[in-house]
């Protein structure tokens, strides 16, 4: 069941938090992840980098047909969930395909930020992010998706 919402944060917290999860990035493994109506979906994804400061820029590469493509198209939005390398139940919990009907974050607690994408209550940080930009790569084996970090 997800957590409500948290509170509005002033420009001041939520520039603080953004520079503090962007800190974490390379040093964690990401998990992408994205609603869109009753669905939720996330990702490992192998390669994740800031790529703007103002505004704050996230680039992720995703695997071309990962079930979480369709609802981050439909939405528009993702979060980009960064655990810890230890974290085994939510590395083998994101890392295999989910059946259309099986709900991946049935076993964990989640909340949600400004854009209602899905945020693992475990991980480290999380970067609530609006796609700007989806880029295709035609021979290669995954897609990229440019996100506006909104909240973290």
């Amino acid at each position: 069941m997800p957590r409500r919402p948290e509170p509005p944060a002033t420009p001041a917290q939520v520039h603080a938090g953004v520079d503090h999860a962007l800190g974490l990035l390379a040093s964690s493994v990401c998990i992408m992840s994205a609603a869109h109506d009753r669905s939720r979906a996330a990702a490992v994804v192998r390669w994740a980098m800031r790529c703007a400061r103002e505004p704050a820029l996230v680039c992720v590469a995703v695997r071309k047909g990962h079930g979480v493509e369709p609802l981050i198209r439909d939405s528009r939005c993702f979060a980009l969930n960064m655990v810890d390398r230890a974290d085994r139940l939510a590395l083998r919990t994101f890392e295999r395909e989910h059946a259309v009907r099986e709900d991946p974050f049935d076993a964990l607690e989640v909340c949600a930020l400004a854009t209602g994408s899905p945020v693992l209550a475990r991980a480290a940080a999380a970067l609530d992010c609006e796609v700007v930009r989806h880029f295709d790569l035609e021979e290669a084996d995954h897609e990229l998706y440019v996100g506006r970090v909104l909240h973290a």
